[in-house]
């Protein structure tokens, strides 16, 4: 990426003054993602799941739902992206992370060297609750096996959970996300590195923690760049 394309999607962020300085030790750039050609044994049971999720009725939200959203993205990315639960809009087009929010995130990503396409963006929630609400324990605990079978197929070299909600549920947690962030946590039996910054919908109400959230996805970087 070169240095107009950096301050093109820096500037989406709202960080138009922001000027790269590297760590001691650790390089100016690094690589990201892996290519999309990479050998995986993952993606043969993609399509029976994504039909029990479109099927699921585990839980009340089934009833409210315009659909499913089950995720999108390359099945051999290296970079899992994971939030909340979908929004409206969301709900009505089936795919996570759409509309601002969505192209707030694509900056995000794109200014570590990641293209939307790069990743694999899922959510804990298959379903939209209503009225946006946040999710309920036992909402979370007959969907989250779902997200874990995805990241069993994926399996993803790094995730990146966006929102306190999604972080919290992740992690079993009820900590802050400021007492997570700028922290490699891990997820599942494999133990997916993990790191976790604010949700792009928030950045979006919230602006003056966009430096904040730059600095995790910096963090994240260099967490993946480590191996």
């Amino acid at each position: 990426m070169n240095r107009a394309q950096r301050r093109e999607y820096l500037s989406a962020m709202g960080l138009e003054t922001w000027v790269a300085r590297s760590r001691p030790g650790v390089p100016a750039s690094v690589p990201v993602a892996a290519p999309a050609n990479a050998p995986r044994e993952a993606g043969y049971d993609w399509a029976p799941l994504r039909e029990r999720v479109a099927a699921c009725t585990r839980c009340g939200l089934a009833a409210t739902r315009t659909q499913t959203v089950f995720g999108v993205g390359n099945l051999h990315a290296a970079w899992l992206v994971v939030g909340e639960a979908p929004g409206a809009e969301e709900d009505r087009v089936g795919e996570p992370f759409v509309g601002r929010a969505g192209q707030l995130l694509n900056s995000m990503l794109r200014a570590i060297g990641l293209a939307r396409e790069d990743v694999y963006i899922a959510n804990v929630l298959k379903c939209r609750p209503p009225h946006n609400r946040d999710p309920l324990a036992s909402e979370t605990a007959e969907c989250l096996p779902f997200l874990e079978q995805q990241i069993a197929l994926l399996k993803p070299k790094i995730m990146l959970g966006v929102g306190r909600i999604a972080a919290q549920n992740l992690l079993h947690t009820d900590a802050s996300l400021g007492r997570l962030r700028q922290k490699v946590h891990t997820f599942g039996a494999s133990r997916v590195p993990l790191v976790v910054t604010y949700h792009p919908a928030y950045l979006l109400r919230t602006p003056m923690d966009k430096r904040k959230a730059w600095e995790d996805l910096k963090f994240a970087r260099e967490v993946f760049a480590r191996g």
